[in-house]
C-alpha cells in the first residue's frame, strides 16, 4: 500500500515529551502549519534503533529551522520510551531525545501507515514526510536492519519546500542550491542542455 498523495492517518497516543507523559495528536502539526517526518522503528533498547533516534536529536534544530517536527513512534510503552530515554547512551540508552516519542501499544498506528512486521508485530523502519496540509509527500520503508539517512530525510525535505515555493521540480540527486527543472517540454529542455554540457567536460 502507498500513502503518497493522500491524508495521512491522524492519532491521539499517548506519548513522551521531556520527562512528560502527554496526549501526542499528529493533526496538531500541520493545524499549526507545520511539516511532519514521522518514523516507525522497532524496539526501545535494542542496536540500530538508538542510532537512528540520536542522529535525528543531532539534526533537530535543522528539522526545526525549516518548519518541520520530528516525531517517532514505536510499538514500546510510554514506560519503556521513558526508561530508555533516562538510560545513558553509553549504557545503552538514548538520553535527553528532545522530540515526542510516541507509544504505539495498541499497534493501530503501525497498521495505518501499513509498516507493521506480520509476525513479530513490531514496525518496520517506515518514514513519512507530511506536507502543512497533512498530506504524504514521501515515504521509505526498510527491513529492520538497515539504518536510514537523516540527510536524506532533509533532502526531501528541501525539496518539497523548493518545489512548493517554486513551481520547478527536483532532479535526481538534488541538493539544495543545484539545478531544477520547469515541468513543461519546452522548458524542461534548458535543464537537460545543461546537464549534457556538464556531463561533456567531465569525460
Amino acid at each position: 500500500m502507498t500513502l503518497i498523495g493522500t491524508q495521512a492517518p491522524d492519532f491521539t497516543a499517548r506519548a513522551v515529551i521531556g520527562e512528560d507523559f502527554v496526549d501526542y495528536k499528529l493533526s496538531n502539526n500541520w493545524k499549526n502549519g507545520k511539516y511532519t517526518v514521522l518514523f516507525f522503528y522497532p524496539k526501545d533498547f535494542t542496536f540500530v534503533c538508538p542510532t537512528e533516534l540520536l542522529a535525528f536529536n543531532r539534526r533537530l534544530k535543522e528539522f526545526e529551522g525549516k518548519n518541520c517536527q520530528v516525531v517517532s513512534v514505536s510499538t514500546d510503552t510510554e514506560f519503556v520510551h521513558l526508561a530508555w530515554k533516562s538510560t545513558p547512551v553509553d549504557a545503552g540508552g538514548v538520553g535527553d531525545i528532545q522530540y515526542p516519542m510516541v507509544a504505539d501499544t495498541t499497534k493501530a498506528i503501525s497498521e495505518a501507515y501499513d509498516v507493521l512486521h506480520p509476525e513479530d508485530k513490531v514496525a518496520f523502519r517506515g518514514l513519512f514526510l507530511i506536507d502543512t496540509s497533512g498530506v504524504v509527500r514521501h515515504m521509505v520503508v526498510n527491513d529492520m536492519p538497515l539504518g536510514r539517512s537523516v540527510d536524506e530525510a532533509l533532502r526531501m525535505l528541501d525539496a518539497l519546500q523548493f518545489h512548493e515555493t517554486h513551481g520547478e521540480v527536483c532532479p535526481a540527486d538534488w541538493r539544495e542550491g543545484d539545478a531544477t527543472i520547469k515541468p513543461n517540454p519546452k522548458d524542461s529542455k534548458e535543464y537537460f542542455r545543461q546537464a549534457a554540457t556538464v556531463t561533456v567536460r567531465n569525460k
